[in-house]
């Protein structure tokens, strides 16, 4: 088995400024390649620290991937460190310093001269291109072990992960590695962990030797399949049989795989219908908005929507009756359905959705509790309105609201029985 470490490196993660997301996506892609990773270090900006981590990898581990740290300034010192560790000394790559002079040059930014450091590389390393930023990753192989240094910023490691270190290393190892890992995330919504668990029947004849973790969130599970065979047609194959079981049982609550988003599941069913969506918000203040335009392309199926906050808005832009107001509040089955309504009309949209709810923590009644949201939906073919209990935090409040809203739309759009 071929044993895989992890280093980050940098005082911003110990402190808990940010969060190491890298970790876990390295975790992953290299359990993936069948490279489990079977230890995973944080440690600080220190030279010592980054040698005492390196002596241990020699000793221990046949791969090394090192996250952080190849930056300009004073305190990134990856690259100081791993020449002192190899006895080996820092040149210029020119490929590497035209590279950074043309990154800044297309951005018209004068390029600062401290800049011209990050071409400096180990003389006995490879270089690994950085088709995202300016730092370029490190290649170094030693007494048969490996250490890839890559920068800790992640839309510039991930890319160089996947399209260049992942194959080179599957290539380097590919006698040592005998198994093959395989790894499978479904996508759920609208039915709690426990709630999921109970469709599956017996767990073990659904898995049939796959595992299976249920990773609950405020907005759905995700199951992640891992599956381990001599070869990778045996792997697929072993997935594949657990996810037409998935479908089989509970799959009226599967949205996707891997990263897909429910938004961008539901434009693409707007997109292939030639449909087109409005949405009129309250309590969810330009969430479900903000999600939709996150995804490329959304002008072909999104005309707008509204942030009717006030009962003044809801009036007087998508004209919700006073009566209506009145007689049962802002938050309510009623509203809801004419804030729907009044969307689709003003935009001439096909598809309409609202929200008003009461996300907290203040402007809760006896009748009418913190986490009480109702959700409208409106096209020519029908209106109505659910109502939901989501709980007493706000940002989860939000969160939630906006994923049902949009999954609420999925299901009309599938004809899927509208069940929650």
């Amino acid at each position: 088995m071929i044993r895989t470490k992890i280093i980050s490196v940098g005082d911003e993660i110990l402190i808990g400024q940010i969060v190491n997301t890298n970790a876990a996506f390295l975790g992953q892609r290299f359990f993936a390649a069948g490279m489990p990773v079977e230890r995973t270090v944080v440690i600080s900006d220190s030279e010592s620290a980054m040698l005492s981590e390196f002596a241990d990898s020699v000793n221990e581990f046949d791969i090394t991937v090192i996250t952080g740290g190849l930056g300009p300034t004073h305190d990134d010192i990856t690259k100081p460190a791993l020449v002192k560790f190899f006895g080996d000394e820092l040149v210029t790559d020119q490929k590497v310093l035209s590279h950074v002079k043309r990154f800044f040059a297309e951005r018209k930014i004068v390029m600062p001269e401290v800049n011209e450091g990050q071409a400096l590389v180990p003389a006995n390393s490879e270089v690994i291109w950085n088709n995202n930023g300016t730092a370029p990753g490190i290649w170094i192989e030693s007494a048969g072990r490996v250490f890839v240094a890559l920068p800790g910023v992640p839309y510039e490691m991930k890319p160089m992960i996947d399209e260049q270190v992942i194959p080179k290393l599957k290539e380097k190892f590919s006698s040592k590695t005998g198994k093959t890992f395989l790894q499978k995330t479904i996508l759920t919504t609208g039915i709690g962990e426990s709630s999921l668990f109970e469709k599956f029947g017996n767990i073990d004849e659904l898995l049939g030797g796959c595992r299976m973790a249920f990773l609950p969130s405020a907005t759905g599970v995700r199951l992640r399949i891992n599956a381990e065979a001599e070869n990778e047609q045996e792997a697929s194959d072993m997935i594949e049989s657990v996810k037409q079981k998935i479908n089989l049982y509970a799959g009226e609550y599967v949205f996707g795989e891997e990263e897909e988003t429910l938004e961008l599941v539901v434009g693409l069913l707007l997109r292939e219908r030639k449909a087109t969506l409005s949405l009129a918000e309250s309590c969810t203040g330009g969430e479900i908005s903000s999600k939709i335009v996150s995804v490329a392309g959304s002008s072909d199926y999104y005309l707008g929507g509204v942030c009717t906050y006030s009962n003044e808005a809801k009036v007087n832009i998508i004209g919700v009756q006073d009566s209506t107001l009145e007689k049962h509040g802002a938050v309510s089955i009623q509203t809801a359905v004419e804030m729907a309504s009044g969307a689709r009309r003003l935009f001439g949209s096909d598809y309409a959705l609202s929200t008003t709810g009461i996300a907290g923590p203040a402007g809760a009644t006896a009748s009418k509790p913190v986490g009480l949201v109702c959700i409208g939906f409106s096209s020519a073919e029908k209106e109505y309105a659910l109502e939901f209990s989501f709980g007493n935090r706000r940002d989860i409040n939000i969160d939630r609201a906006s994923q049902r809203a949009l999954e609420i739309l999925r299901r009309e759009l599938l004809k899927i029985r509208i069940i929650f």
